[in-house]
């Protein structure tokens, strides 16, 4: 019997208004992948993921999460969204931050907890933050940021995690750090899809790939979908010799 997908998108279209942004997206992601959603600027690989979690109400299709809609399995799927959307200068601290990702199954009356203390100085060692638990956010570089918002989602440990542009502004050291965190997730059963732009490292970060522009031109395992002609189709480029295409390898 075929296991069911962590998730399976069939027909999603989404718009901003009178834009279009996604057209008649199928993407099936299986469990215990690193999957990389790769595109132009504008292509809709934010949009793709707000629209899978309902943040932006899409036009038409069908999302579901390991065989389910995502209301019925919500404490299994952990979103980080962009660093950008913080306000960075708000007075609180690393473990504050990473401990707000144990709010969703707290409920309204219930604090942080031994269990919630314990899954938060976890998930600030799987980043390599630990040490920097007191630091006050706004005194974080780009790199570290993105290592709070990564533990904030694994905090909750969900067997999907949904992130866009995890690797966005940071330094080579938190980079390490998070591909580090990506594939020990990835060895422990989970599935992770990243929102990714440097065509460069997909290769080494992922193991499949969907290349998207306003649809999905190719998914797949990289060695299939990852290559230099369905590259070429996502990014319009016009001719094979094209040097855009050198860095993929």
């Amino acid at each position: 019997m075929t296991e069911t997908p962590a998730c399976s998108v069939r027909g999603l279209s989404a718009a901003y208004g009178t834009t279009p942004v996604l057209r008649d997206v199928d993407l099936e992601v299986p469990r215990g992948v690193v999957l990389g959603v790769v595109g132009p600027n504008g292509a809709g690989k934010s949009t793709l993921l707000k629209a899978m979690l309902g943040l932006v109400p899409p036009l038409a299709g069908q999302v579901e999460f390991f065989g389910r809609p995502l209301s019925r399995v919500r404490a299994r799927v952990g979103f980080m969204p962009q660093a950008t959307t913080v306000d960075w200068d708000f007075p609180t601290t690393v473990r504050d931050v990473v401990t707000m990702g144990t709010y969703g199954f707290l409920g309204w009356l219930r604090r942080p907890g031994r269990v919630e203390r314990e899954r938060t100085g976890r998930a600030l060692e799987q980043c390599g933050i630990a040490d920097l638990a007191r630091r006050q956010i706004g005194e974080l570089s780009g790199g570290q940021r993105q290592r709070v918002f990564l533990a904030r989602t694994l905090v909750s440990e969900p067997d999907l995690y949904l992130m866009d542009e995890p690797f966005a502004g940071v330094d080579a050291r938190s980079q390490q750090a998070i591909v580090g965190v990506l594939h020990g997730l990835r060895q422990a059963g989970r599935t992770v899809v990243i929102v990714h732009h440097d065509l460069a490292t997909v290769r080494d970060y992922c193991d499949h790939v969907a290349l998207l522009n306003g649809t999905v031109v190719a998914s797949g395992p990289v060695d299939a979908a990852f290559t230099p002609e369905n590259v070429r189709r996502a990014y319009d480029v016009a001719t094979a010799d094209d040097p855009f295409l050198d860095v993929i390898g």
